[in-house]
């Protein structure tokens, strides 16, 4: 890992870019915990998934990461395989023009579109968001326990099984899923908040629930509400930050 920029916000957060081999992030760390030397513990870590384009996401994740420092986490996000900067991925984005196509005419979108669309980027991303992982835990100042907040919410039922030091997740609903993650998300076991916009113009609503429903977790909470992707109410996110209080602080 690479620090290649750092800014101290008005807030006392310390945000700094970073690289992993070709691999944009960001990492947010709350003023108790420096960037070298702490003198306080160790600070839990969230995860912040998102659904790629890191740059026009940043205004939107910088706002997570800074509620999430205020209750004493740090908060780190990467790119998405194929998103940004980074190389295209040619099948994917031909998934993605098939889906517009499909949309666009009122077409149902095929199943095999979605997996066209979803799993390269899961199979990718999962094994970078690990080594992420390693990286970040290295560092002063960061330990364990660890969660993942956000989309694409394949992404996160995959690090859900796989990553055991993911000790819980907040999951949001909005993104298409193929129907492989129904049987990978009966094997998620941590507790889980999932957030649900009911009026979503991308998200397939029924899906959402079943999703839900397979979910193997013993403690799941569903928390919907009316109107569209980006209309989240600030009291949802609130809700998350109190989930993730009560999980990874215990």
């Amino acid at each position: 890992m690479h620090f290649t920029s750092e800014q101290r916000l008005d807030d006392g957060v310390l945000e700094r870019e970073f690289t992993l081999g070709d691999i944009p992030g960001i990492l947010w760390t709350p003023p108790s915990a420096p960037a070298s030397a702490p003198a306080s513990a160790p600070v839990p870590l969230i995860l912040l998934g998102h659904p790629g384009g890191l740059d026009r996401m940043r205004p939107r994740l910088a706002a997570r990461a800074r509620h999430s420092a205020a209750e004493g986490f740090a908060s780190a996000t990467v790119e998405l395989p194929g998103s940004g900067a980074r190389p295209r991925l040619p099948a994917v984005e031909q998934a993605r023009a098939d889906l517009r196509r499909a949309v666009e005419a009122g077409e149902p979108v095929s199943d095999d579109i979605v997996d066209r669309l979803v799993l390269p980027l899961v199979d990718k991303a999962v094994p970078e968001w690990r080594a992420a992982l390693d990286a970040l835990l290295a560092l002063p100042g960061i330990d364990g326990p660890v969660g993942y907040s956000g989309g694409v919410i394949s992404v996160g039922v995959r690090l859900a099984v796989v990553e055991p030091r993911i000790s819980a997740a907040a999951l949001f609903a909005g993104s298409y899923v193929p129907r492989v993650m129904f049987e990978e998300a009966r094997r998620v076991t941590v507790p889980l908040h999932v957030l649900l916009q009911w009026d979503d113009e991308g998200n397939d609503r029924q899906a959402a629930l079943d999703l839900f429903d397979a979910f193997g977790s013993e403690e799941k909470a569903l928390n919907a509400n009316m109107g569209g992707h980006t209309g989240v109410p600030q009291h949802a996110g609130e809700a998350a930050d109190r989930f993730f209080t009560r999980h990874l602080k215990s």
